[in-house]
């Protein structure tokens, strides 16, 4: 009989969240190097970090927020590529906004 593992503590995640922001700072010395990095991590392209951290210094935040959530509220498990519905949603975004 398998027993449940209780939920990790905020806290908890928070201290690592900390510790992982602690080791990346000597080498990130702007915000938008910090969310570029989140971004490549969250979706699992982190050979492709530079891209993201480019996508954070010249797209504004708010699209790439959108297209972030977009994939974020997929059902976990159904996307085998996230970092390519999410290229594909902020193109979307961006044709969006200009036409």
């Amino acid at each position: 009989m398998k027993t449940r593992s209780q939920p990790t503590l905020i806290a908890n995640q928070l201290s690592v969240f900390k510790q992982t922001l602690a080791k990346r700072k000597k080498y990130v010395k702007k915000e938008f190097q910090a969310y570029g990095l989140e971004l490549a991590e969250e979706l699992g392209d982190w050979k492709n970090r530079s891209l993201y951290i480019r996508l954070a210094k010249n797209t504004p935040r708010k699209i790439l927020d959108k297209a972030r959530y977009f994939v974020k509220d997929q059902t976990p498990g159904t996307i085998e590529t996230p970092y390519k519905l999410f290229m594909w949603k902020l193109k979307e975004l961006k044709k969006e906004k200009v036409g």
